[in-house]
């Protein structure tokens, strides 16, 4: 598992004065940045110099507590699966000042050539950062 905590910024929030649900798909995005900063050049290095991405192709999301402006998140990153060309990320999304868990995000990626625009196998170097952080069974 890999953590990341961010704030809730200003921006993050809707007229209801809680997180848009649309932003928690962002900070998904965001946890996975961070999760590839393992590698050589992280995530930016992958993608603009090796030209592998990791496009999503489904993703489900649950919500349970709200976040508000000037919340911290702290975002667990782990796999939840991991195919040959695929893998699935597990978010899960806390309210740091209880614990209380805010959002739980599925993330279903494709590991593809981005020249070809095709899926292609994992190179070995992804591949044993996602086995690194796989979910344990319950």
């Amino acid at each position: 598992m890999i953590a990341l905590e961010r704030e809730v910024r200003f921006e993050d929030v809707d007229p209801a004065q809680i997180v848009f649900f649309a932003r928690f798909l962002s900070y998904a995005h965001e946890a996975m940045e961070r999760f590839f900063g393992e590698l050589p050049g992280g995530y930016p290095r992958l993608v603009v110099d090796r030209r592998i991405g990791m496009p999503a192709v489904h993703i489900e999301s649950a919500f349970r507590v709200p976040l508000r402006y000037g919340d911290t998140v702290r975002i667990e990153t782990s796999i939840a699966r991991l195919g040959r060309r695929s893998a699935v990320f597990l978010y899960r999304m806390f309210r740091k000042q209880d614990g209380a868990l805010a959002a739980e995000v599925r993330h279903t990626v494709v590991c593809s050539d981005m020249s070809a625009i095709a899926s292609r196998e994992m190179p070995d170097d992804v591949r044993a950062l996602l086995e690194a952080h796989i979910e344990p069974a319950p």
